[in-house]
């Protein structure tokens, strides 16, 4: 997958495969046979032959962005939470092989390999999806945009409305985040908080 994280910050990601964006951050995402999840920093050595190969976000909006659910090892509550949420959101879709055969539809081309984006309505999106603008990944945040960068959120900008977008996050996660659900790990980054207020 050629994914816009990727492009952005491909000089510091972790990965040895080219099939797992994702940017440098606070905490990791491990490849776990054809599961790619985001895990708490385990406090182990990185990139040990045959073990997890370790990938890091900046917050779970990033993690969500790239397609990574949270880790049902490392993560349990927050993995049992999102579990909950999809059970809502997909009937029938039970566990993590399911969660992540959904996402990998939604964030991957079939044809291509390339990363999927999806049309949606800006002004219909939670905070805390991602979008793509003028080339690069930005956040949705109240009535601002961010421009994410490996260091932080950047860039304010007003979040235009009755406004078309190409979706980064994948539609399932951005359903999850409608949901409401809280994370124990920071869903944002602390240089995306002084615009809450």
């Amino acid at each position: 997958i050629r994914s816009t994280f990727q492009g952005v910050c491909s000089s510091i990601c972790l990965s040895t495969s080219p099939a797992l964006p994702a940017p440098l951050g606070n905490f990791q995402a491990s490849l776990v046979g054809a599961h790619v999840v985001a895990s708490a920093l385990a406090g182990r050595p990185l990139l040990q032959p045959g073990r997890f190969t370790e990938l890091f976000f900046l917050d779970e909006a990033t993690a969500f962005a790239a397609g990574h659910r949270p880790c049902a090892l490392c993560r349990r509550e927050d993995y049992e939470s999102l579990v909950a949420v999809w059970r809502e959101l997909h009937p029938g879709q039970i566990g993590a092989d399911a969660i992540d055969a959904q996402l990998h539809s939604e964030r991957v081309d079939p044809g291509t390999r390339e990363q999927r984006h999806h049309k949606r309505q800006l002004d219909e999106l939670p905070d805390g999806a991602f979008i793509l603008l003028e080339g690069e990944p930005w956040l949705v945040l109240g009535p601002h945009l961010l421009r994410w960068t490996a260091a932080g959120y950047t860039d304010d900008r007003p979040r235009p409305a009755l406004r078309q977008a190409l979706l980064i996050t994948p539609p399932s996660l951005v359903a999850v985040l409608h949901a409401g659900r809280q994370p124990l790990v920071p869903l944002l980054h602390p240089s995306a908080l002084p615009r809450t207020a």
